[in-house]
């Protein structure tokens, strides 16, 4: 199983090429609004240079690095919550979604029309935030109501999501974002339920044109970091076009590309980086004999055994202990071998938590 970042975005705001870009997969991405009607989904590799410096030492006969899928999904426009354009499809797929990495646009090309009829984008994203929000003010009411029928037939569980749903709607009334509101644990087991909109994570992409290199002080960026700030959202910029019209390059040709562009952080790779750090994602790695090297991604706070059951199911039902040795410490002793003659690898039990970095290998019974 991987984890999802949905791209999201007005339409014609760029989100196709990004997904070009990231995913080498070439998609339409003609400059009319809706495109993209059937979402697009691709695997993508999680940048990790421990992952190559430990290929380097163990010579595996393979290497798996960990992915995060990153799904297309239909331009919005306003009025999508209550059905405009492609807005109930668009709406369902960003549900199903972990994170949202929200593409806003902030070049110009007299070719391709914006919606609005001009670029501005912190209203850009306004709109979508205000039909994010107005999807899950329904959907709460619609909660709200289902479950005051059942309270009346006494149902107990019922009282509880009640005030859950009145607390949400409140919010949302005050344009506030789920997100910013803090849950208790049976709280929470009712959200996992509902997938609010509002309450996953999110980024941006400022997805810039040819005529923002090496311009800092860009208005348009300037402008969607200002407001990013102060909604305290990361933001990644991104230049689009251009990073998509080299995916075919090898890295370091695509590197010297750009470059020689004027572009000296790649956007790429950051946008990845985005996706797993919204997400609160940790990597530990398994080493199988002279086999197997894989990077693996859990969230933070993670127990041995749930992280076990990424690599297997059969390894958290079974769990018995793991064997654990820090990344810096495999480094530093040239290896797991001389790593154990130096007391460096320890034995954890069920309620340890998953590190950063962390090299295991599980014990459990069949």
């Amino acid at each position: 199983m991987s984890y999802s970042v949905g791209i999201v975005g007005l339409a014609n705001a760029g989100k196709s090429t990004v997904f070009s870009a990231l995913t080498a997969i070439q998609v339409p991405c003609e400059a009319y609004p809706f495109c993209t009607i059937d979402p697009n989904r691709g695997l993508v590799p999680v940048p990790d240079p421990r992952l190559w410096q430990l290929e380097k030492m163990v010579r595996p006969e393979k290497v798996v690095p960990a992915v995060i899928e990153f799904v297309d999904i239909a331009g919005l426009v306003k009025g999508a919550s209550k059905g405009e354009g492609l807005g109930n499809q668009f709406l369902s797929e960003i549900r199903a979604a972990d994170a949202i990495a929200e593409v806003v646009r902030c070049f110009e090309n007299q070719d391709v029309a914006h919606p609005e009829g001009s670029i501005n984008p912190a209203r850009d994203a306004e709109t979508v935030l205000f039909e994010l929000l107005q999807k899950d003010l329904e959907n709460v009411d619609a909660r709200l109501d289902k479950a005051g029928h059942r309270a009346e037939v006494g149902e107990k569980e019922a009282k509880s999501e009640i005030m859950l749903c009145a607390k949400m709607k409140a919010a949302l009334e005050q344009l506030t974002p789920l997100l910013k509101l803090e849950y208790t644990e049976e709280e929470q087991v009712i959200l996992r339920e509902m997938r609010p909109l509002t309450l996953k994570p999110k980024f941006f992409i400022a997805n810039l044109g040819e005529e923002a290199i090496a311009r800092d002080n860009y208005p348009y960026y300037v402008q969607l970091r200002e407001y990013a700030a102060q909604h305290a959202i990361k933001l990644v910029p991104f230049f689009g076009k251009v990073e998509s019209e080299v995916h075919e390059l090898d890295k370091g040709e695509q590197e010297l590309f750009l470059k020689e562009m004027g572009i000296a952080n790649p956007g790429l790779d950051e946008v990845i980086k985005a996706g797993k750090e919204i997400l609160d994602l940790l990597t530990f790695y398994t080493i199988v004999g002279g086999k197997e090297l894989r990077n693996w991604l859990v969230p933070r706070g993670t127990a041995a055994p749930r992280a076990a059951g990424r690599v297997h199911t059969d390894f958290e039902q079974g769990f018995i202990k793991a064997e654990v040795l820090s990344f810096d410490e495999f480094v530093k002793f040239g290896g797991e071998a001389e790593a154990r003659k130096n007391g460096a690898v320890r034995l954890e039990g069920r309620e340890y938590q998953v590190r950063e970095g962390d090299i295991i290998h599980f014990k459990f019974k069949a």
